[in-house]
């Protein structure tokens, strides 16, 4: 806590814990503020990876992001190369490879969003498979 003030300890502003100072769902929403659909980078779920030490939530929803973002960015990749192979092979088949990417960038953009409205009502609501990897990974 910090030092004493005249009412007693001051408290984090948003009531939150000493890691962050917001919010346990205001923090586990920013976990996936940037991630998927945007640069691609999971870098607001590295961050609260290294800032969160206490919250298991905002930890687990960070764990979350940082995983799904590195599997879009290895599944998009995975489908261009693919697609690039097919396309050597025959045009046609680099079109029927490259439609899976297209089909994939607003799934994972519905998928991202309702990762943070779930985190954002306090929902620790798990992706298949990504979401058993976190939880995992908070045992640690």
């Amino acid at each position: 806590m910090k030092s004493p003030g005249p009412t007693g300890p001051v408290k984090p502003i948003g009531g939150g814990r000493e890691g962050t100072g917001l919010t346990s769902n205001l923090a586990s929403l920013l976990c996936y503020l940037v991630g998927p659909p945007l640069p691609c980078i999971p870098l607001t779920g590295i961050i609260f990876l290294i800032i969160e030490r206490q919250d298991e939530d905002v930890r687990f929803h960070a764990w979350q992001s940082v995983i799904m973002s590195a599997s879009y960015i290895l599944l998009l990749i995975s489908l261009k190369i693919i697609a690039a192979i097919m396309g050597y092979m025959a045009g046609v088949l680099y079109f029927l490879v490259d439609l899976f990417v297209w089909i994939l960038i607003p799934v994972t953009f519905v998928l991202w969003v309702v990762c943070m409205v779930k985190a954002y009502q306090g929902e620790r609501w798990r992706i298949p498979v990504i979401g058993d990897v976190a939880a995992k990974q908070l045992s640690k």
